[in-house]
């Protein structure tokens, strides 16, 4: 008779499994940072600074909307069965992109890849969150975030082996592109293994599939209080079908503000101004195209040894704390990487310098803003409403992140790196106020507890 793996063993293999989802918005996100350079040239795509920020950006485009109709759709049908349909959708885009004859369908299947991306990045948290234990949830849920920064590193390293070595080659960026259609095949096969989430089987009156969920990734005792909990929870607020005028609850509505106000903080820091033009930036500053390339494996090293950082931290204090310093770093180096820009302008010295800070940028972002935001984001909503209130602030995210994208090249080229930078740096300090004014501490209750506190305006610790 096959043993039944332990519970703890059965959580990591969820966790694992369902990431992959973030590795592909890490990927997708992070592999046209070295690929632009050989699209953009004139026996390629033939880009200008517009059609560069389109390319870019288009994919967060279409993010936006992804995780509006991800939320709603993962209410509806469940999380495990929608991050098996992303999984077939990020091959099929992804192969889009790789044989893209013009600008057009590359902007179309960017737009597809976005949707993917979008749908992911609501519904892999909220599964995570909701198959996980209260005392692991940060933890788990920022594994995703781990993915990410993962994903984004394996572009920035393929990217930098490709051009290295076939850097010759003009059409390179397609290779560049299509490795991403390995791990969607894994998420798909992965996830087919995978149990839904026990929450939303109990929302549908499936207590008995849920307790079974529950069994396989809880100690017994441990499985059936917490299916009495979730079992009271719904009596005493029983669900109905999430509807858009539920928003507008005032208790909701707060929850969906402060959302909003996180998902924005996120993204006004400009990391994805690095993310997606890192090359371009250290270019700007004096690399060439291969050397600057190269630097950008610097940027995904950090990233990833930030995440692990930000884990552990998360265990060890709160959200709020933890989002005021992360703040207060990217903000810092923001400014000096204006200062630098201006005044080391045409020396030696200049893109290291800049290589140095945002590297140490991208310290304070993926290691406290970038884990808090998603962690957050997929805890404040109730059960009932998390898929569409987690798809409104996420929609809000990346339509920010399709700003930054799309307006970054065309303020580069019009203001230059130093007086770009030193527009992020004073929204940095505009993020810095929210926090400290609006958002509320989640860390150590339970998200039946987090559910009660709001709606019963509950102070919080």
């Amino acid at each position: 008779m096959k043993q039944q793996r332990s519970p703890k063993k059965k959580l990591s293999l969820v966790t694992w499994i369902s990431t992959f989802g973030g590795l592909l918005f890490g990927y997708d996100t992070g592999v046209v940072n070295g690929a632009l350079p050989y699209m953009a040239a004139s026996d390629q795509l033939n880009l200008t600074p517009v059609t560069e920020g389109l390319v870019a950006s288009s994919l967060t485009f279409g993010a936006a909307f992804g995780a509006i109709i991800g939320g709603q759709f993962s209410d509806k049908k469940g999380r495990r069965k929608l991050i098996m349909y992303l999984a077939v959708m990020f091959f099929i885009a992804t192969i889009g992109c790789s044989i893209a004859p013009n600008i057009e369908v590359m902007v179309i299947s960017r737009v597809l890849l976005g949707l993917a991306v979008g749908g992911a990045s609501v519904t892999v948290p909220a599964y995570l969150s909701e198959m996980s234990p209260a005392n692991r949830r940060g933890r788990m849920v920022t594994m995703n975030e781990l993915m990410i920064v993962t994903g984004q590193l394996m572009a920035f390293t393929f990217n930098a082996i490709l051009a290295t070595t076939f850097g010759d080659v003009s059409h390179i960026w397609r290779y560049m592109l299509v490795i991403a259609t390995l791990p969607a095949v894994i998420l798909w096969f992965g996830m087919l293994v995978m149990p839904e989430s026990p929450r939303w089987l109990a929302s549908k009156g499936r207590f008995g599939e849920a307790l079974a969920v529950l069994l396989q990734v809880r100690e017994k005792e441990e499985a059936h209080e917490e299916i009495e909990e979730i079992k009271q929870h719904l009596e005493e607020d029983a669900i109905q079908k999430a509807r858009w005028k539920d928003l507008s609850i005032p208790w909701i509505r707060r929850i969906v503000f402060i959302g909003i106000g996180i998902a924005v903080v996120q993204q006004i820091t400009g990391v994805n101004s690095i993310m997606y033009y890192g090359t371009q930036i250290l270019k700007n500053a004096g690399f060439g195209t291969q050397a600057a390339i190269v630097g950008n494996i610097a940027n995904g090293v950090i990233s990833v040894a930030a995440t692990f950082v930000g884990i552990w931290l998360l265990g060890k204090i709160g959200r709020r704390p933890m989002l005021t310093i992360g703040l207060i770093g990217t903000t810092s180096a923001l400014t000096l990487i204006g200062i630098f820009s201006y005044v080391l302008e045409g020396s030696a010295a200049l893109p290291y310098v800049v290589l140095s800070l945002t590297v140490t940028f991208l310290a304070f972002q993926q290691g406290a803003i970038s884990p808090v935001t998603w962690l957050m984001l997929s805890e404040i909503f109730p059960l009932k409403l998390r898929g569409l209130g987690m798809g409104v602030t996420v929609f809000c995210l990346w339509i920010t992140n399709f700003l930054v994208g799309f307006s970054f090249p065309i303020l580069l080229d019009a203001f230059g790196l130093s007086n770009t930078f030193f527009m992020f740096a004073v929204l940095g300090i505009g993020a810095i106020i929210f926090v400290r004014k609006v958002l509320p501490e989640t860390k150590g209750y339970s998200l039946e507890q987090l559910e009660y506190f709001f709606k019963n305006h509950v102070k919080f610790k």
